[in-house]
């Protein structure tokens, strides 16, 4: 099928999954209000194979080191299924898949398949790496950019993670755990019961960020948007928190946005 953009309706709300844009969500409407900041860049865009940055680029891939390109000198961020063409596999109003075949410069061949599911009050969003060939590390992840004002106040950020993985000068881990730092953030975070994220905007709408992962990055250094990215381990984690993809186990993450009226 085509990469053409996909429109997800159900009641008041409706989604655009952009599979030609990285396979991004490209747009998240309820009652006509736009959630998502708009822009090539922005939307939602999935981070694969690897999420948020590499050290200097360079991971460890069994007994060999891999390079990333350095497309946030000195780092490698966001993996690099955002950066590609996706195809449809199926959709109809409600749902949609979507795939993407890993290629160069990732090393291993392999395929990530995203779904989406559009309710009146959610939308599910799932992903998969899968591969046939060698085992390798990887990484999921989602970057949503929200919108800070719907038109009233901003919005307002609730969660209560267990600790904050402390930031160094190159805005990596450096592996000590701290206690949650006041806003503003770039940073990761520790849910160990899975990521539970609200976003009030005061008066207008209450949105809650859930996934079963048990990390998740809250970026809010930015006047236009906030993020919130739930993922399967912290910024580096190819070095630090690998999870591997083997033939026979894909790695495997979902996260539910939901959504109710003030």
């Amino acid at each position: 099928m085509s990469n053409e953009d996909i429109t997800l309706t159900a009641g008041d709300a409706e989604a655009t999954v952009t599979p030609g844009n990285g396979g991004r969500v490209g747009s998240l409407k309820v009652g006509g209000v736009e959630l998502l900041r708009q822009g090539a860049k922005f939307g939602c865009f999935p981070m694969t194979p690897w999420c948020g940055r590499i050290r200097d680029g360079r991971f460890q891939d069994g007994a060999t080191v891999r390079q990333m390109p350095l497309n946030s000198p000195p780092h490698a961020i966001h993996g690099t299924a955002r950066d590609g063409a996706w195809r449809t596999a199926r959709a109809d109003e409600r749902e949609a898949v979507i795939t993407h075949d890993l290629v160069a410069p990732w090393p291993h061949p392999g395929r990530v398949t995203q779904a989406f599911t559009l309710t009146e009050d959610a939308l599910t969003l799932t992903m998969s790496v899968e591969t046939h060939d060698s085992s390798f590390p990887a990484q999921i992840g989602w970057h949503p950019w929200f919108n800070r004002t719907l038109g009233g106040e901003g919005v307002q950020v609730g969660f209560t993670p267990a600790w904050q993985e402390e930031r160094g000068a190159d805005h990596l881990p450096t592996g000590r755990r701290i206690d949650p730092l006041p806003s503003p953030w770039d940073d990761c975070f520790g849910m160990p019961g899975g990521v539970d994220v609200t976003l009030t905007w005061p008066g207008r709408l209450e949105l809650k960020v859930a996934s079963r992962e048990e990390w998740v990055v809250v970026y809010d250094e930015q006047e236009a948007a906030v993020c919130v990215e739930p993922q399967t381990g912290p910024p580096n984690g190819l070095n630090t928190h690998p999870r591997l993809v083997t033939p026979i186990e894909p790695l495997e993450a979902s996260m539910t946005w939901s959504w109710r009226r003030l």
